[in-house]
Protein backbone atom coordinates (compact mmCIF):
# COMPACT_ATOMS: atom_id res chain seq x y z
CA UNK A 1 0.00 0.00 0.00
CA UNK A 2 1.25 3.50 -1.12
CA UNK A 3 0.19 6.03 1.72
CA UNK A 4 1.90 9.92 1.83
CA UNK A 5 2.85 12.46 3.54
CA UNK A 6 0.11 14.89 1.81
CA UNK A 7 -2.02 15.32 -0.90
CA UNK A 8 -0.17 15.65 -4.49
CA UNK A 9 2.87 13.93 -3.45
CA UNK A 10 2.84 11.42 -6.13
CA UNK A 11 1.31 8.43 -4.49
CA UNK A 12 -1.16 7.95 -7.17
CA UNK A 13 1.32 7.52 -9.97
CA UNK A 14 3.32 5.48 -7.97
CA UNK A 15 0.56 3.17 -7.35
CA UNK A 16 -0.06 2.72 -11.24
CA UNK A 17 3.23 2.40 -11.97
CA UNK A 18 3.53 -0.60 -9.30
CA UNK A 19 0.64 -1.69 -11.37
CA UNK A 20 2.27 -1.98 -14.00
CA UNK A 21 5.30 -3.23 -13.35
CA UNK A 22 4.11 -6.07 -11.54
CA UNK A 23 1.11 -7.09 -14.55
CA UNK A 24 4.41 -7.01 -17.09
CA UNK A 25 6.06 -9.64 -14.57
CA UNK A 26 3.22 -11.53 -15.12
CA UNK A 27 1.48 -11.03 -11.87
CA UNK A 28 -2.63 -10.95 -11.35
CA UNK A 29 -2.79 -7.29 -10.48
CA UNK A 30 -5.35 -5.12 -9.00
CA UNK A 31 -5.70 -1.35 -7.51
CA UNK A 32 -7.78 -0.62 -4.52
CA UNK A 33 -8.49 2.99 -3.07
CA UNK A 34 -11.28 2.50 -0.61
CA UNK A 35 -12.46 6.13 -0.51
CA UNK A 36 -11.27 8.81 -2.91
CA UNK A 37 -12.32 12.58 -3.10
CA UNK A 38 -12.18 13.98 -6.24
CA UNK A 39 -13.36 16.00 -8.92
CA UNK A 40 -12.15 13.87 -11.52
CA UNK A 41 -14.54 10.52 -12.30
CA UNK A 42 -14.83 8.73 -15.48
CA UNK A 43 -17.74 5.91 -16.07
CA UNK A 44 -17.01 2.34 -16.45
CA UNK A 45 -18.29 -0.14 -19.20
CA UNK A 46 -21.39 -0.93 -16.58
CA UNK A 47 -22.24 2.55 -16.27
CA UNK A 48 -21.60 3.19 -13.13
CA UNK A 49 -18.99 5.95 -11.50
CA UNK A 50 -15.35 5.95 -10.14
CA UNK A 51 -12.25 8.02 -9.69
CA UNK A 52 -10.12 8.73 -12.76
CA UNK A 53 -6.97 7.84 -10.82
CA UNK A 54 -7.96 4.39 -9.84
CA UNK A 55 -9.56 3.89 -14.16
CA UNK A 56 -5.55 5.33 -14.59
CA UNK A 57 -4.25 2.45 -12.18
CA UNK A 58 -6.62 -0.36 -13.44
CA UNK A 59 -5.43 -0.21 -17.06
CA UNK A 60 -1.72 0.10 -16.01
CA UNK A 61 -2.96 -3.46 -14.61
CA UNK A 62 -4.07 -4.24 -18.04
CA UNK A 63 -7.92 -4.10 -16.65
CA UNK A 64 -10.91 -2.53 -17.46
CA UNK A 65 -11.65 -0.13 -14.41
CA UNK A 66 -14.20 -1.60 -11.79
CA UNK A 67 -16.25 0.17 -9.55
CA UNK A 68 -14.65 -2.56 -6.93
CA UNK A 69 -11.50 -0.61 -7.12
CA UNK A 70 -12.95 2.78 -5.99
CA UNK A 71 -15.95 1.76 -4.03
CA UNK A 72 -16.63 5.09 -1.27
CA UNK A 73 -16.26 8.51 -4.44
CA UNK A 74 -16.90 11.72 -2.33
CA UNK A 75 -17.14 14.42 -4.71
CA UNK A 76 -17.08 18.09 -3.01
CA UNK A 77 -19.75 20.36 -4.35
CA UNK A 78 -20.00 23.57 -2.20
CA UNK A 79 -21.49 25.14 0.81
CA UNK A 80 -19.47 22.27 2.98
CA UNK A 81 -20.67 19.28 1.14
CA UNK A 82 -19.76 16.53 -1.23
CA UNK A 83 -21.83 13.99 -3.14
CA UNK A 84 -21.02 10.73 -1.41
CA UNK A 85 -20.91 7.73 -4.84
CA UNK A 86 -20.96 4.28 -3.22
CA UNK A 87 -20.12 1.41 -5.67
CA UNK A 88 -20.66 3.74 -8.50
CA UNK A 89 -24.16 5.08 -7.84
CA UNK A 90 -25.07 8.41 -5.94
CA UNK A 91 -26.66 7.68 -2.65
CA UNK A 92 -26.90 11.91 -1.21
CA UNK A 93 -25.02 14.85 -0.25
CA UNK A 94 -23.87 14.94 3.09
CA UNK A 95 -21.67 17.54 5.28
CA UNK A 96 -18.07 16.14 6.64
CA UNK A 97 -19.76 15.96 9.94
CA UNK A 98 -22.95 13.66 8.48
CA UNK A 99 -20.34 11.56 6.47
CA UNK A 100 -17.94 10.83 9.44
CA UNK A 101 -21.25 9.51 10.73
CA UNK A 102 -21.04 7.02 8.12
CA UNK A 103 -17.17 5.39 8.70
CA UNK A 104 -18.55 1.90 10.05
CA UNK A 105 -20.95 1.74 7.08
CA UNK A 106 -18.51 2.94 4.43
CA UNK A 107 -15.58 0.65 5.72
CA UNK A 108 -17.87 -2.57 5.94
CA UNK A 109 -18.66 -1.81 1.65
CA UNK A 110 -15.10 -0.97 0.86
CA UNK A 111 -13.99 -4.02 3.00
CA UNK A 112 -16.62 -6.08 1.19
CA UNK A 113 -15.28 -4.78 -2.32
CA UNK A 114 -11.81 -5.50 -1.42
CA UNK A 115 -12.37 -9.17 -0.37
CA UNK A 116 -14.32 -9.75 -3.69
CA UNK A 117 -11.01 -8.26 -5.46
CA UNK A 118 -9.07 -10.49 -3.34
CA UNK A 119 -10.81 -13.46 -4.65
CA UNK A 120 -10.18 -12.70 -8.11
CA UNK A 121 -6.37 -11.48 -8.52
CA UNK A 122 -3.13 -12.57 -6.79
CA UNK A 123 -1.86 -9.12 -5.61
CA UNK A 124 -3.81 -5.80 -4.58
CA UNK A 125 -1.81 -2.61 -4.56
CA UNK A 126 -3.79 -0.19 -2.32
CA UNK A 127 -3.60 3.35 -2.75
CA UNK A 128 -4.21 5.89 0.62
CA UNK A 129 -5.57 9.19 0.57
CA UNK A 130 -4.25 12.59 2.12
CA UNK A 131 -1.94 11.21 4.85
CA UNK A 132 -2.10 8.87 7.57
CA UNK A 133 -0.62 11.46 9.82
CA UNK A 134 -4.17 13.76 10.21
CA UNK A 135 -4.59 12.75 13.45
CA UNK A 136 -7.73 14.81 13.93
CA UNK A 137 -9.01 11.81 11.10
CA UNK A 138 -7.80 8.91 12.60
CA UNK A 139 -11.22 7.82 14.29
CA UNK A 140 -13.15 7.38 11.57
CA UNK A 141 -10.24 6.83 8.89
CA UNK A 142 -10.91 4.18 5.84
CA UNK A 143 -8.64 4.67 3.58
CA UNK A 144 -5.23 4.54 4.98
CA UNK A 145 -3.90 2.85 8.22
CA UNK A 146 -7.42 0.91 9.15
CA UNK A 147 -7.59 -0.11 5.78
CA UNK A 148 -3.97 -0.99 5.55
CA UNK A 149 -4.18 -3.21 8.95
CA UNK A 150 -7.59 -4.61 7.40
CA UNK A 151 -5.64 -5.79 4.72
CA UNK A 152 -2.69 -6.64 6.63
CA UNK A 153 -0.88 -4.74 3.50
CA UNK A 154 2.90 -3.64 3.58
CA UNK A 155 2.97 0.11 4.04
CA UNK A 156 5.33 2.67 2.13
CA UNK A 157 4.89 6.29 2.60
CA UNK A 158 5.54 9.05 -0.23
CA UNK A 159 7.18 11.99 0.16
CA UNK A 160 7.64 14.93 -2.18
CA UNK A 161 11.25 16.60 -1.54
CA UNK A 162 10.26 18.70 -4.30
CA UNK A 163 8.55 20.91 -1.74
CA UNK A 164 11.55 20.89 0.94
CA UNK A 165 11.46 19.33 4.15
CA UNK A 166 11.01 16.16 3.03
CA UNK A 167 12.77 14.01 5.75
CA UNK A 168 10.55 16.19 8.28
CA UNK A 169 7.51 14.67 6.33
CA UNK A 170 8.49 11.56 6.62
CA UNK A 171 9.42 11.34 10.02
CA UNK A 172 6.29 13.26 11.67
CA UNK A 173 4.29 10.91 9.67
CA UNK A 174 5.66 8.09 11.10
CA UNK A 175 5.58 9.43 14.47
CA UNK A 176 2.20 10.41 14.00
CA UNK A 177 0.83 6.92 13.04
CA UNK A 178 -1.11 4.87 16.25
CA UNK A 179 1.48 3.01 17.51
CA UNK A 180 -0.95 -0.24 16.58
CA UNK A 181 -0.37 0.61 13.43
CA UNK A 182 3.03 1.48 12.95
CA UNK A 183 4.31 -1.84 12.41
CA UNK A 184 2.46 -1.78 8.95
CA UNK A 185 5.15 0.88 7.44
CA UNK A 186 7.65 -1.15 5.87
CA UNK A 187 9.47 1.39 3.89
CA UNK A 188 9.92 5.24 2.62
CA UNK A 189 9.68 6.33 -1.05
CA UNK A 190 11.44 9.70 -2.32
CA UNK A 191 9.38 11.14 -5.04
CA UNK A 192 10.09 14.13 -7.38
CA UNK A 193 14.02 14.32 -6.40
CA UNK A 194 15.99 16.81 -9.08
CA UNK A 195 20.08 16.50 -9.12
CA UNK A 196 22.59 14.34 -8.01
CA UNK A 197 20.91 11.83 -6.04
CA UNK A 198 24.52 10.99 -4.55
CA UNK A 199 24.19 14.34 -2.60
CA UNK A 200 21.31 13.25 -0.54
CA UNK A 201 22.61 9.63 0.41
CA UNK A 202 24.20 11.62 3.84
CA UNK A 203 20.85 12.76 4.83
CA UNK A 204 19.05 9.00 4.00
CA UNK A 205 22.06 7.43 6.29
CA UNK A 206 21.33 10.17 9.13
CA UNK A 207 17.83 9.72 8.72
CA UNK A 208 18.19 5.69 9.60
CA UNK A 209 19.49 6.55 12.69
CA UNK A 210 15.92 8.44 13.47
CA UNK A 211 13.76 6.05 12.12
CA UNK A 212 14.01 2.51 12.06
CA UNK A 213 12.51 1.66 8.54
CA UNK A 214 14.70 2.04 5.51
CA UNK A 215 13.92 4.46 2.65
CA UNK A 216 13.39 1.90 -0.42
CA UNK A 217 14.11 4.35 -3.17
CA UNK A 218 14.64 8.13 -4.78
CA UNK A 219 12.42 8.80 -7.69
CA UNK A 220 13.65 11.20 -9.98
CA UNK A 221 11.12 14.27 -11.15
CA UNK A 222 9.45 12.72 -14.46
CA UNK A 223 7.31 15.07 -16.53
CA UNK A 224 4.14 13.05 -17.34
CA UNK A 225 0.96 14.04 -18.84
CA UNK A 226 -1.30 11.71 -16.67
CA UNK A 227 -4.56 12.27 -14.96
CA UNK A 228 -4.28 14.64 -12.18
CA UNK A 229 -6.11 13.47 -8.71
CA UNK A 230 -6.34 16.88 -7.25
CA UNK A 231 -7.20 20.37 -9.12
CA UNK A 232 -4.37 21.76 -6.63
CA UNK A 233 -2.19 20.04 -9.33
CA UNK A 234 -3.49 21.71 -11.52
CA UNK A 235 -0.82 24.50 -13.56
CA UNK A 236 -0.40 26.00 -16.85
CA UNK A 237 2.74 25.16 -18.70
CA UNK A 238 4.79 27.72 -19.54
CA UNK A 239 7.47 25.99 -20.76
CA UNK A 240 6.48 25.56 -24.53
CA UNK A 241 7.14 29.07 -25.61
CA UNK A 242 7.27 28.18 -29.47
CA UNK A 243 4.15 26.04 -29.03
CA UNK A 244 1.73 26.43 -32.62
CA UNK A 245 -1.53 25.65 -30.48
CA UNK A 246 -2.54 27.90 -27.37
CA UNK A 247 -5.60 26.28 -25.56
CA UNK A 248 -6.97 28.69 -22.38
CA UNK A 249 -9.22 26.71 -19.74
CA UNK A 250 -11.21 28.90 -17.45
CA UNK A 251 -10.07 27.80 -14.31
CA UNK A 252 -13.51 27.32 -12.61
CA UNK A 253 -13.87 28.07 -8.83
CA UNK A 254 -15.73 24.18 -9.24
CA UNK A 255 -13.69 22.94 -11.85
CA UNK A 256 -14.58 19.38 -12.51
CA UNK A 257 -13.12 16.56 -14.75
CA UNK A 258 -9.81 18.65 -15.39
CA UNK A 259 -8.98 14.71 -16.60
CA UNK A 260 -10.55 16.13 -19.87
CA UNK A 261 -7.35 18.26 -21.03
CA UNK A 262 -4.47 16.25 -20.23
CA UNK A 263 -4.19 14.93 -23.74
CA UNK A 264 -3.61 18.50 -24.65
CA UNK A 265 -1.26 18.92 -22.09
CA UNK A 266 1.11 15.94 -23.38
CA UNK A 267 0.86 17.57 -27.06
CA UNK A 268 4.71 19.19 -27.47
CA UNK A 269 2.45 21.28 -30.26
CA UNK A 270 -0.28 22.72 -27.82
CA UNK A 271 0.55 24.87 -24.73
CA UNK A 272 -2.24 24.75 -22.10
CA UNK A 273 -3.00 27.36 -19.87
CA UNK A 274 -5.71 27.75 -17.05
CA UNK A 275 -6.86 31.02 -16.93
CA UNK A 276 -7.33 32.85 -13.85
CA UNK A 277 -8.48 36.70 -15.26
CA UNK A 278 -10.27 37.49 -18.64
CA UNK A 279 -7.11 39.63 -19.93
CA UNK A 280 -5.43 36.33 -20.68
CA UNK A 281 -8.16 35.34 -22.83
CA UNK A 282 -6.69 37.09 -25.81
CA UNK A 283 -3.54 35.09 -25.58
CA UNK A 284 -5.72 32.08 -26.94
CA UNK A 285 -6.10 30.22 -30.19
CA UNK A 286 -9.21 28.04 -28.51
CA UNK A 287 -11.06 28.85 -24.97
CA UNK A 288 -12.90 25.97 -23.46
CA UNK A 289 -15.34 26.31 -20.42
CA UNK A 290 -15.11 22.69 -18.67
CA UNK A 291 -17.08 20.74 -16.39
CA UNK A 292 -18.36 22.14 -13.31
CA UNK A 293 -19.55 20.69 -9.70
CA UNK A 294 -21.69 23.70 -8.93
CA UNK A 295 -22.64 25.04 -12.48
CA UNK A 296 -24.94 27.53 -10.64
CA UNK A 297 -22.22 29.25 -8.77
CA UNK A 298 -20.00 29.49 -11.25
CA UNK A 299 -22.16 30.93 -13.68
CA UNK A 300 -22.19 33.71 -11.55
CA UNK A 301 -18.68 33.60 -11.31
CA UNK A 302 -18.02 33.84 -14.79
CA UNK A 303 -20.49 37.02 -14.81
CA UNK A 304 -19.35 39.26 -11.43
CA UNK A 305 -15.36 38.22 -12.56
CA UNK A 306 -15.72 39.75 -16.27
CA UNK A 307 -15.45 36.23 -18.13
CA UNK A 308 -18.71 36.37 -19.22
CA UNK A 309 -18.53 39.79 -20.72
CA UNK A 310 -15.31 39.12 -22.37
CA UNK A 311 -16.21 35.78 -23.64
CA UNK A 312 -19.07 37.85 -25.63
CA UNK A 313 -16.50 40.45 -27.08
CA UNK A 314 -14.24 36.90 -28.63
CA UNK A 315 -17.49 35.20 -30.08
CA UNK A 316 -16.92 34.62 -33.54
CA UNK A 317 -12.97 35.38 -33.27
CA UNK A 318 -12.27 32.40 -31.98
CA UNK A 319 -13.67 29.05 -31.31
CA UNK A 320 -15.41 28.90 -27.87
CA UNK A 321 -15.90 25.34 -26.38
CA UNK A 322 -18.27 24.39 -23.61
CA UNK A 323 -17.93 20.57 -22.14
CA UNK A 324 -20.67 19.52 -19.52
CA UNK A 325 -21.31 22.22 -17.20
CA UNK A 326 -19.43 24.47 -19.83
CA UNK A 327 -22.09 23.43 -22.31
CA UNK A 328 -24.45 24.65 -19.84
CA UNK A 329 -23.56 27.85 -18.91
CA UNK A 330 -23.11 28.82 -23.03
CA UNK A 331 -26.90 28.33 -22.69
CA UNK A 332 -29.31 31.06 -21.78
CA UNK A 333 -30.49 29.94 -18.55
CA UNK A 334 -29.87 27.21 -15.51
CA UNK A 335 -32.23 26.06 -13.47
CA UNK A 336 -31.97 23.88 -10.27
CA UNK A 337 -35.21 23.80 -8.83
CA UNK A 338 -34.84 20.57 -6.77
CA UNK A 339 -31.52 21.87 -5.17
CA UNK A 340 -29.38 19.15 -6.97
CA UNK A 341 -25.96 21.03 -6.33
CA UNK A 342 -27.37 22.87 -2.78
CA UNK A 343 -29.25 25.74 -2.86
CA UNK A 344 -32.76 26.01 -5.31
CA UNK A 345 -31.77 28.22 -7.74
CA UNK A 346 -31.80 29.79 -11.10
CA UNK A 347 -28.99 31.72 -13.13
CA UNK A 348 -29.17 33.46 -16.09
CA UNK A 349 -26.61 32.17 -18.85
CA UNK A 350 -24.11 33.37 -21.22
CA UNK A 351 -26.53 33.51 -23.78
CA UNK A 352 -24.36 32.24 -26.73
CA UNK A 353 -26.14 28.82 -27.00
CA UNK A 354 -29.65 28.41 -27.44
CA UNK A 355 -30.61 26.06 -24.61
CA UNK A 356 -31.94 25.61 -21.04
CA UNK A 357 -31.01 23.33 -18.60
CA UNK A 358 -32.50 21.89 -15.38
CA UNK A 359 -30.86 19.82 -12.81
CA UNK A 360 -32.12 16.53 -12.60
CA UNK A 361 -31.72 14.30 -9.38
CA UNK A 362 -30.52 11.18 -11.53
CA UNK A 363 -27.47 11.58 -12.79
CA UNK A 364 -26.67 10.44 -16.47
CA UNK A 365 -23.56 7.87 -16.62
CA UNK A 366 -23.36 5.80 -20.16
CA UNK A 367 -19.32 5.61 -21.87
CA UNK A 368 -19.56 3.95 -25.30
CA UNK A 369 -19.58 5.45 -28.87
CA UNK A 370 -21.42 7.81 -30.86
CA UNK A 371 -22.68 8.46 -34.40
CA UNK A 372 -22.28 11.74 -36.04
CA UNK A 373 -24.47 13.35 -37.85
CA UNK A 374 -24.43 16.09 -40.51
CA UNK A 375 -21.12 17.44 -41.47
CA UNK A 376 -19.99 14.47 -38.83
CA UNK A 377 -22.10 12.02 -40.71
CA UNK A 378 -20.07 9.06 -40.25
CA UNK A 379 -17.74 9.95 -37.40
CA UNK A 380 -17.28 7.41 -34.94
CA UNK A 381 -17.35 9.34 -31.40
CA UNK A 382 -15.73 7.68 -28.39
CA UNK A 383 -16.15 9.28 -24.44
CA UNK A 384 -18.87 9.37 -21.59
CA UNK A 385 -21.33 10.95 -20.15
CA UNK A 386 -21.69 11.96 -16.48
CA UNK A 387 -24.01 14.60 -15.56
CA UNK A 388 -27.31 15.77 -13.59
CA UNK A 389 -28.73 18.26 -16.55
CA UNK A 390 -31.59 18.05 -18.83
CA UNK A 391 -30.76 20.40 -21.93
CA UNK A 392 -33.80 21.83 -24.22
CA UNK A 393 -32.31 22.41 -27.33
CA UNK A 394 -33.91 25.53 -29.61
CA UNK A 395 -33.23 26.62 -32.93
CA UNK A 396 -30.37 28.24 -35.12
CA UNK A 397 -27.52 25.45 -33.78
CA UNK A 398 -26.21 22.10 -35.35
CA UNK A 399 -26.45 18.69 -33.93
CA UNK A 400 -23.55 16.83 -34.81
CA UNK A 401 -24.27 13.41 -32.88
CA UNK A 402 -27.33 11.11 -32.70
CA UNK A 403 -26.88 11.78 -28.93
CA UNK A 404 -24.92 13.24 -26.38
CA UNK A 405 -25.48 16.85 -27.00
CA UNK A 406 -22.82 18.17 -29.48
CA UNK A 407 -24.06 21.58 -31.40
CA UNK A 408 -22.07 23.83 -33.54
CA UNK A 409 -22.66 27.27 -33.92
CA UNK A 410 -20.60 27.71 -36.80
CA UNK A 411 -21.20 31.79 -37.05
CA UNK A 412 -21.06 32.57 -34.13
CA UNK A 413 -17.58 29.63 -33.80
CA UNK A 414 -19.11 27.96 -30.63
CA UNK A 415 -19.23 24.31 -29.64
CA UNK A 416 -20.63 22.62 -26.65
CA UNK A 417 -21.31 18.94 -25.89
CA UNK A 418 -21.80 16.69 -22.87
CA UNK A 419 -19.35 14.18 -24.26
CA UNK A 420 -15.95 13.80 -22.09
CA UNK A 421 -12.80 12.44 -23.24
CA UNK A 422 -12.99 13.98 -26.76
CA UNK A 423 -9.14 14.72 -26.66
CA UNK A 424 -8.55 11.38 -25.94
CA UNK A 425 -8.70 9.74 -29.47
CA UNK A 426 -7.33 10.58 -32.42
CA UNK A 427 -10.71 10.30 -34.28
CA UNK A 428 -12.23 12.60 -31.87
CA UNK A 429 -9.48 14.54 -32.76
CA UNK A 430 -9.38 15.06 -36.71
CA UNK A 431 -13.20 15.49 -35.99
CA UNK A 432 -12.57 18.59 -33.96
CA UNK A 433 -9.40 19.89 -35.85
CA UNK A 434 -11.91 20.20 -38.85
CA UNK A 435 -14.97 21.86 -37.32
CA UNK A 436 -12.77 24.13 -35.70
CA UNK A 437 -10.62 24.64 -38.31
CA UNK A 438 -7.54 25.11 -35.46
CA UNK A 439 -5.24 22.01 -37.10
CA UNK A 440 -5.31 20.01 -33.76
CA UNK A 441 -2.59 17.85 -33.83
CA UNK A 442 -4.38 14.69 -34.29
CA UNK A 443 -2.53 12.27 -31.88
CA UNK A 444 -3.36 8.90 -30.35
CA UNK A 445 -3.40 9.37 -26.49
CA UNK A 446 -4.28 6.25 -25.52
CA UNK A 447 -1.08 5.01 -27.38
CA UNK A 448 1.01 8.26 -25.46
CA UNK A 449 -0.69 7.12 -21.74
CA UNK A 450 0.89 3.50 -22.54
CA UNK A 451 4.29 4.58 -22.99
CA UNK A 452 4.20 6.67 -20.23
CA UNK A 453 2.55 3.67 -17.85
CA UNK A 454 5.80 1.35 -19.11
CA UNK A 455 7.73 4.48 -18.29
CA UNK A 456 6.90 4.98 -15.05
CA UNK A 457 7.40 0.84 -14.21
CA UNK A 458 10.65 1.34 -15.22
CA UNK A 459 11.85 4.10 -13.24
CA UNK A 460 9.98 2.22 -10.25
CA UNK A 461 12.63 -0.63 -11.36
CA UNK A 462 15.47 1.35 -12.00
CA UNK A 463 15.50 3.75 -8.53
CA UNK A 464 13.79 1.26 -5.81
CA UNK A 465 14.75 -1.53 -4.21
CA UNK A 466 11.73 -3.88 -5.49
CA UNK A 467 12.65 -7.44 -4.28
CA UNK A 468 13.10 -5.97 -1.14
CA UNK A 469 9.56 -4.05 -1.02
CA UNK A 470 8.21 -7.75 -2.11
CA UNK A 471 10.06 -9.79 -0.31
CA UNK A 472 7.60 -12.77 1.34
CA UNK A 473 4.55 -11.00 -0.50
CA UNK A 474 4.48 -13.48 -3.49
CA UNK A 475 4.20 -16.68 -1.45
CA UNK A 476 4.10 -18.54 -5.13
CA UNK A 477 6.73 -16.06 -6.94
CA UNK A 478 8.35 -19.76 -8.30
CA UNK A 479 5.47 -20.09 -10.79
CA UNK A 480 5.72 -15.88 -11.55
CA UNK A 481 8.16 -14.91 -14.64
CA UNK A 482 10.27 -12.53 -12.82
Amino acid sequence: MFQGTGSGVGKSLITAGFCRLLHQRGVRVAPFKSQNMALNAGVTAHGLEMGRAQILQAEAAGLAPDVRMNPILLKPQGQSCSQLVRMGRVVGAYSAREYYSLSRENLAIASAAYDSLCSEYDFIVLEGAGSPAEINLQGTDIVNMRMAQYAGSRVFVVGDIDRGGVFAWLKGTYDLVPDKTRTLIAGFIINKFRGDVSLLQPGIEMFADLVPVPVHGVLPWLRLSLEEEDSQDLASDFSKVNARLRVGVVRLPHISNFSDFTPLKAMEEVRLAYLHNPAELSDCDLVILPGSKHSLHDLKFLHHSGFAAALHELTGRIPIMGICGGLQMLGERLEDPHGVEGEPGTAQGLGLLPLTTTMAQEKTLHKGNWAGVGRWEGQNLSGYEMHVGRSCVGSGVEQLSTNGLCLWDGRRRIFGTYLHGLFDSAANLQALSDLLQLSLPVVDYRGEKERQLDLLAKTLEEHCDIDAMLEGLLLDSATIPF
